[in-house]
C-alpha cells in the first residue's frame, strides 16, 4: 500500500478520478498509436473497475460506445454511451452476445484481461497468453474491417509465436510497455491496427 502510495501513476489516477492507474497505459498508447478516436466503437475486454471504459469515453466522446465486458459487474460509469455486461472471454458464446449489443461492428478491441497470479511464471505466461489468445479470436469477430486491437500479454516463450498471429490478421502490428507499467512487471501490450 505504501508503494502505490507513492505511484505517480496512482496518485495521478486519484486526482484525475479514474478508477485505475491502468488508465494512462491505454491513454499513453492510444497518443502514439492513434488506434482510437472520437466516434470510435470500443469493446473493453477484462473492463473491472472500469479505468480503460473512462479513458475510452474520454477519447470517444459522446458520439461513441463504450461496452465493457468483465467477470465481475462494473460499477455504472453514469454515461449513456455506456454499458457492462457480466462476461467471459473463454466463453464460445460470448462475441455473439457482444455483437447485439453494439450499435455497430466495433472499431477497437481493448484487453486488460488477466489471470489469477499464481506464482508459478511459465503457468502464469501460458494462461495470459491464453486470454490474449480469445481476446483475439472476440476482436476478429466484432471488428469491422480496418479494425484496431490492444491486448496485454506476459513476456516469456509463448509471446512471438501469438505476435504472428496477431500479424496474420492485422496489417500493424508493434509490441508496447507503457511508462505506466511498473518496470519490474513483466506485463507488455499487443497494438494490432488495420484488420485484414
Amino acid at each position: 500500500m505504501r508503494r502505490r502510495k507513492r505511484d505517480f501513476y496512482y496518485r495521478k489516477a486519484k486526482e484525475e478520478r479514474y478508477r485505475s492507474r491502468a488508465a494512462y497505459k491505454l491513454l499513453e498508447a492510444v497518443e502514439r498509436y492513434g488506434f482510437m478516436e472520437a466516434g470510435d466503437v470500443v469493446v473493453d475486454l477484462g473492463a473491472a473497475p472500469g479505468g480503460w471504459m473512462q479513458a475510452s469515453l474520454k477519447i470517444v466522446g459522446e458520439r461513441g460506445y463504450v461496452l465493457g465486458v468483465d467477470l465481475k459487474a462494473v460499477e455504472s460509469l453514469d454515461a449513456s454511451n455506456a454499458r457492462t455486461i457480466i462476461g467471459d472471454v473463454t466463453d464460445a458464446q460470448i462475441s455473439r452476445q457482444i455483437e447485439e449489443l453494439l450499435p455497430r461492428s466495433a472499431d477497437v478491441v481493448i484487453s486488460d484481461v488477466s489471470p489469477n497470479i499464481s506464482g508459478v511464471w511459465e503457468l502464469d505466461h501460458a494462461r495470459q497468453i491464453d486470454l490474449a489468445e480469445c481476446s483475439l479470436e472476440i476482436a476478429t469477430r466484432v471488428l469491422g474491417t480496418g479494425g484496431n486491437f490492444f491486448v496485454k500479454v506476459f513476456q516469456g516463450d509463448m509471446l512471438g509465436d501469438f505476435v504472428g498471429l496477431v500479424k496474420r490478421y492485422f496489417v500493424f502490428v508493434r509490441l508496447v510497455k507503457p511508462r505506466a507499467s511498473r518496470a519490474e512487471s513483466a506485463e507488455l501490450y499487443v497494438v494490432g491496427m488495420n484488420l485484414r
